[in-house]
């Protein structure tokens, strides 16, 4: 004979109307992320009450879910369908090494009406590794905010003058030898392989400040090929795209590093560019300084990706398929 799970319920009291509506989401859409989440689950809302039925297991995992969406939004966050799928995540995943409300109220720059914000267990541990290492290393897939979050805490580190200047490069090796036929100057031919750099820089600042503090030397985004021969004191310097550099490249990088700075280096070393199958100086630079202190590897992985969910679906996939083969 087998013995049926005893079941549960449990009641959840919301302080006020403002953070009902917060948790539920317009339409409900927030409320049916958080029922898709856990199927097994019954959830009513009625009033100021969410009323949670189901197997002990399921109920608890609701209930489990439903606080720390509220604790979100008590500490000013807000939440979404996306946000419920994370928190969910770093639920299954275990809280022991922080909280979901702790990840997602993190605020690390505030900026044209937007704060920027770790949103995964993951993100958080590379930001906090930023904060704490002279030298850090985000490597993980496309989608997982390497770049992003580097450049909110490169802004963040100007803003409170803890750097004199922000140093932005990339390898641009996807233009080779082609960038002589090119129409244009030197700085409009390499423009295209900077622009995400651009981008990201224009989402964290006022657009009219970025020229001024460009041409005042404070910010400046340049290839990887003009680092070679400087000493970058009191700065705060991100490598991008750092899986298209050679050993040799990296090395020479590196060895920029001057007193008062900062670096942040990252890349996805699923995604070489190199001409010739030659060797990623990301994946070398994994082997060499492993264990030395003041340099930390962030590992980034499909679960911290941040873009359209599929995104961090076909990552995985790719994965499988690749181990496959």
């Amino acid at each position: 004979m087998s013995v049926q799970p005893a079941g549960a319920v449990h009641t959840v009291r919301v302080p006020d109307q403002a953070t009902m509506l917060a948790l539920v989401g317009r339409a409900d859409t927030t409320l049916r992320a958080i029922e898709r989440e856990v199927p097994e689950a019954d959830i009513h809302v009625r009033g100021d009450l969410i009323t949670v039925r189901g197997e002990r297991a399921a109920a608890d995992a609701a209930v489990a879910l439903v606080g720390e969406l509220l604790a979100v939004i008590a500490k000013g966050g807000t939440v979404g369908p996306d946000d419920v799928r994370r928190v969910a995540a770093m639920l299954t995943d275990g809280p022991e090494q922080a909280r979901p409300a702790q990840v997602l109220t993190q605020s690390i720059l505030s900026s044209r009406g937007r704060t920027v914000r770790p949103k995964t267990l993951g993100q958080k541990q590379y930001v906090d590794a930023i904060d704490t290492h002279t030298v850090t290393f985000g490597i993980g897939p496309a989608g997982t905010g390497k770049t992003y979050l580097a450049m909110a805490k490169a802004v963040q580190a100007l803003q409170a003058k803890r750097v004199n200047r922000i140093v932005l490069t990339r390898p641009a090796v996807e233009a080779g030898e082609r960038l002589g036929f090119l129409p244009g100057t030197l700085g409009e031919k390499i423009d295209p392989y900077l622009r995400p750099l651009y981008d990201a820089l224009q989402d964290m600042m006022e657009p009219d400040h970025i020229p001024r503090l460009m041409d005042a030397g404070t910010i400046e985004v340049a290839p990887l090929a003009y680092m070679r021969g400087r000493t970058l004191n009191d700065a705060f310097i991100i490598l991008d795209e750092a899986q298209n550099t050679t050993p040799e490249q990296m090395k020479m990088f590196l060895t920029r590093l001057g007193f008062g700075a900062t670096m942040v280096v990252t890349g996805d070393v699923t995604q070489t560019d190199l001409p010739g199958g030659a060797f990623s100086g990301l994946r070398a630079v994994r082997e060499i300084l492993k264990g030395v202190e003041d340099i930390a590897f962030c590992e980034l992985t499909s679960k911290d990706v941040v873009r359209h969910r599929l995104v961090s679906a076909i990552i995985e996939a790719w994965g499988q398929w690749e181990v496959k083969r």
